[in-house]
Parts: structure tokens; C-alpha cells; sequence
């Protein structure tokens, strides 16, 4: 079983993701969609990781921000780019090349690209690099909406408005 199909359908199960080390080996022989590719990658990547309140495994955002996606009818790079959108700014084993040997075209990248925040950089400034890249703003417009329901700060809950506002006009 997918972790999206213990998001999708609201199983418990979700809390041992960090115990997963790769994907279930699949038994037929057809090759993984790029959005199971993605996902496999964001597994791995976020092993061991965990939201802020320390319990939450870090995928169960990953899976949420492509479930909202998937929810509006997206298509598949998109939902790749959900899955990924956090790798290159919270993984450091994880660049570009990687991304690339592990099959994931270079436009996908440059969207996550698009999505990394730089330490110290200005959230002006990456807010406007994220809406330079279509797909990397719609992907931040779902990231921004999973985190406001996930119990933001009032700071955090300010920074998103403006960052909504901001991608949506």
C-alpha cells in the first residue's frame, strides 16, 4: 500500500511512514508513474523527519499538499512537483543532479528550485521566484493552504496571507 492510500483514506498507519525504508516492491512488471517515483523519493528523502510537533511524520504534509492537488483534478507533473517540493530545501542529500538521475525531468526541478528558500533570503524575493514558475506557484498556493490548517503562529498565518495574496494576483 501507497502512503497516499493511508492518507487518502485516513488510516492510522500514516505514523509508521518513517519506518518505511523504500517503496513496497510492486508485482507487476509495468515501471513506476512519475508521481510514484516522486513519492518514493520524498519517502526516502523524509526519513526520520517530522512536522513541528514533533510526532507528525514530515511526509504526511507531502501527502497532503499532492492530496489537495489531486483533489482539483491536477495532472501528474504537478503532483510529482507536490511530492518534491520540500527535497532540495530540507534533504541535504539530495540536489539536483539526483533528482535528475533518479529520472525526474529538469523542468520539475526547476520548479522545486523555485520552491527552495534560501537561508536568509527574503520572503519578498522567494515569493517572487516562486511566481515566476506556473507550476511551482500553484504547487506553493497548495503548500501555503496545508499549512494554514495545520495550527500556524499568528506570524506564520500573516506570512502566508501575504504570500497568497501575492501569488494570486
Amino acid at each position: 500500500m501507497h502512503l497516499t492510500d493511508y492518507y487518502n483514506e485516513g488510516i492510522a498507519g500514516l505514523v509508521h511512514a518513517p519506518l518505511m525504508k523504500e517503496k513496497p516492491h510492486s508485482t507487476s512488471n509495468t515501471p513506476d508513474t512519475l508521481e510514484q517515483t516522486a513519492e518514493r523519493i520524498a519517502i526516502s528523502a523524509h526519513l526520520g523527519q517530522f512536522r513541528n510537533d514533533g510526532t507528525t511524520p514530515y511526509i504526511a504534509h507531502c501527502a497532503a499538499v499532492a492530496a489537495r492537488l489531486r483533489e482539483e483534478g491536477t495532472d501528474e507533473e504537478t503532483l510529482a512537483v507536490a511530492w518534491l517540493h520540500d527535497v532540495l530545501e530540507d534533504c541535504p542529500d539530495w540536489t539536483e543532479e539526483r533528482l535528475l538521475g533518479e529520472g525526474i525531468p529538469s523542468r520539475l526541478i526547476d520548479a522545486v528550485k523555485a520552491m527552495t528558500k534560501t537561508m536568509g533570503e527574503d520572503y519578498e524575493d522567494y515569493i517572487g521566484r516562486v511566481k515566476s514558475n506556473a507550476l511551482a506557484s500553484k504547487v506553493k498556493v497548495a503548500d501555503m493552504l496545508c499549512n494554514l490548517s495545520d495550527s500556524p503562529s499568528q506570524k506564520q498565518t500573516l506570512k502566508y496571507a501575504r504570500g497568497l495574496r501575492e501569488l494570486n494576483r
